[in-house]
């Protein structure tokens, strides 16, 4: 039967927030909601600074999570990213930035391909 594009997005949501737990960071929140936009993740590892993760989740095929980036997605996220910073700002001392976790779901049984781009925007 296979996945629907929101259980596809919040299963790739999952691999990503434990891709980035491996890697050292800590979640601070999910799904940081404003009226024009939305950020998956913001996570922060102890040193550097405050990390906005967009998440795209996509089956193998003919486009690449990365695809669906687009320049002006990457507008609303500094917005969004700009509005989290300055609620926040004890959190951004370092400064912040945002990152990309694509998530490639294969169904080989070998599990997804996860590619982490930093400083994207």
């Amino acid at each position: 039967m296979g996945m629907k594009g929101g259980e596809i997005g919040k299963l790739g949501e999952e691999i990503a927030v434990n891709f980035l737990k491996g890697k050292g960071y800590s979640i601070i929140e999910r799904n940081y909601l404003k009226p024009y936009g939305e950020i998956d993740i913001i996570a922060k590892k102890k040193k550097g600074p405050l990390v906005f993760v967009e998440v795209k989740t996509m089956r193998l095929g003919a486009l690449s999570p990365e695809d669906n980036v687009t320049a002006r997605k990457t507008r609303i996220l500094r917005r969004i990213c700009t509005a989290f910073a300055n609620e926040w700002d004890d959190l951004v001392g370092e400064g912040w930035q945002i990152d990309l976790v694509a998530v490639t779901v294969v169904d080989d049984g070998e599990g997804p391909k996860i590619t982490h781009y930093e400083n994207i925007g």
